[in-house]
């Protein structure tokens, strides 16, 4: 915790929120969506499972579950790590990371739900690295809204060509738009990105 966005930081619990693994589920990649109620759901996982929680007001833990778990699993079709949420005109967008973090496989795939907790049923690739693309191994994004606006700016990494080092991996802007029935478009990767959004 800090008093500001740039630090100094501090452990709020001085020991790890999560450190064992549930569901099978790697505990790395965490993502905090606060919704319109204001419950703050916690989804996080790797190693191919994904699991959601609810945080405590206080952030120092988890509320149970009605079953009495602290998590359950939400795995959708082909998931890998790098979960993410936003909400767009009453949709909720659950996205995820497939493929190899250290290859060209590496994409983001998504679903849609009406509401946090899903279900979630894959819809398809948003992003991905095809031939002739200027990177590969595109992945393990998120997404921006402008304040005020209907623009989305994903942001992910991706792997320059030709370089094949699988560690050497930029982060890049690129928009990302919808179609009348609120499925997204698949994201292209520019060198340009976004330039200078004027309000």
């Amino acid at each position: 915790m800090a008093d500001n966005p740039g630090g100094p930081f501090e452990d709020y619990l001085d020991k790890p929120l999560i450190s064992d693994f549930y569901n099978n589920a790697q505990p790395i990649d965490q993502f905090v969506f606060k919704d319109v109620d204001g419950t703050h759901y916690f989804f996080y996982g790797g190693w191919s499972h994904c699991n959601l929680g609810k945080l405590k007001d206080d952030f120092t833990g988890f509320i149970p579950w009605e079953d009495g778990n602290l998590f359950k699993e939400i795995t959708p079709e082909n998931y890998v790590e790098g979960p993410f949420m936003f909400l767009r005109k009453g949709i909720y967008y659950f996205m995820w990371s497939e493929g190899s973090w250290g290859d060209g496989t590496y994409k983001v795939a998504y679903a849609m739900a009406d509401k946090a907790t899903g279900p979630f049923e894959r819809i398809g690739t948003v992003l991905e690295s095809k031939e002739g693309d200027i990177a590969n191994g595109a992945g393990h994004h998120s997404v921006i809204n402008v304040p005020n606006t209907d623009t989305w700016i994903m942001v992910y990494h991706r792997r320059p060509i030709p370089n094949e080092d699988r560690d050497h991996r930029v982060t890049c802007l690129d928009y990302m738009e919808f179609n009348e029935d609120g499925t997204i478009k698949p994201v292209k990767m520019t060198f340009e990105g976004v330039g200078i959004i004027q309000q």
